[in-house]
């Protein structure tokens, strides 16, 4: 029998759910995902190199602080952000400040529209408006089909 390895860990929703995050100057590093019609096509390879920088760094968060978000500009480019201990050399270092409400949510990927209404109606529910979403992918493909669950947490960054 073959033995299935993860390599991210199990993503636990609670702290997730429905919270209020204040970032101030929130360290990240940067790097852009060419889309087709906001599919991927060199996700893999780019996420391996701001990994790899990160290591190399001795940037790397522990696993209860990683963060990896994506925001979308267009249909065409997704910014990628992953957050690190300290500035990476070689990478675009960046910070996010503002308040954000987290909801978490499960299921593929192409979802997503479905979840920003949902997450339009609750913020709507508490007098809130988004100026942009921000996606957390808890879990690689492979390891949300480990897991059984593919959990995304959608931040929503508010006025």
């Amino acid at each position: 029998m073959e033995k299935k390895e993860q390599c991210c860990p199990k993503f636990d929703p609670a702290p997730w759910e429905g919270k209020t995050h204040i970032w101030k100057n929130k360290l990240f590093i940067e790097d852009d995902i060419k889309q087709l019609f906001h599919m991927p096509i060199n996700m893999g390879p780019v996420i391996t190199r701001m990994w790899k920088k990160i290591e190399d760094a001795g940037a790397k968060p522990e696993d209860k602080d990683f963060l990896m978000l994506a925001y979308d500009p267009s249909p065409w480019k997704s910014e990628f952000y992953i957050s690190v201990t300290r500035k990476v050399p070689e990478a675009k270092n960046v910070t996010l400040s503002g308040s954000f409400i987290s909801k978490v949510f499960e299921g593929p990927y192409n979802a997503v529209p479905k979840w920003i209404k949902e997450m339009d109606e609750y913020l709507s529910s508490i007098n809130k408006k988004a100026k942009r979403y921000l996606f957390y992918y808890t879990t690689c493909p492979k390891c949300a089909k480990i897991y059984g669950k593919n959990y995304v947490v959608v931040f929503a960054e508010i006025e």
